[in-house]
């Protein structure tokens, strides 16, 4: 089951970021993954929620975002989605498919860190609402 190298391989990636910026915790991460890179969201679920005993990562709630499969034809320019199985001929004029555009995706999107107090429990008010710090992972950042 290669869903539990890549639930490590995101739990691994977002604790080398929150180490890095002193976080304490993380709140929500969101995927992108494509239709077509052959991951199945249940299983990644399970994996990630083993993958974050421990870690930072812990408690987190994994967001997932399908990207649809699309191809470009280059005798006519079209795109089209390429469902599931792919229809990899062009729609247009036939030909076979030049470029797969989009579909094999596998792409942290957002993590949202969690508020430092929440996490060290300062707070007692259950009904407090959870503050987060909403940023995208980025090589600038």
């Amino acid at each position: 089951m290669h869903e539990m190298s890549l639930a490590v391989a995101v739990v691994d990636q977002v604790e080398t970021v929150a180490r890095a910026r002193g976080a304490v915790g993380v709140s929500s991460i969101e995927l992108e993954v494509g239709e077509l890179a052959g991951v199945v969201a249940d299983a990644l679920a399970f994996c990630f929620e083993l993958a974050c005993a421990g870690t930072v990562v812990e408690g987190a709630e994994l967001i997932t975002r399908t990207v649809p499969g699309t191809a470009r034809c280059a005798p006519c320019a079209e795109v089209w989605a390429v469902g599931m199985p792919p229809l990899l001929l062009c729609p247009g004029c036939g030909a076979a498919a030049d470029e797969l555009v989009s579909g094999r995706e596998l792409r942290i999107r957002e993590v949202r860190w969690a508020d430092p107090e929440s996490r060290e429990g300062r707070r007692t008010d259950a009904e407090a609402p959870r503050e987060e710090h909403r940023q995208p992972i980025t090589e600038e950042s």
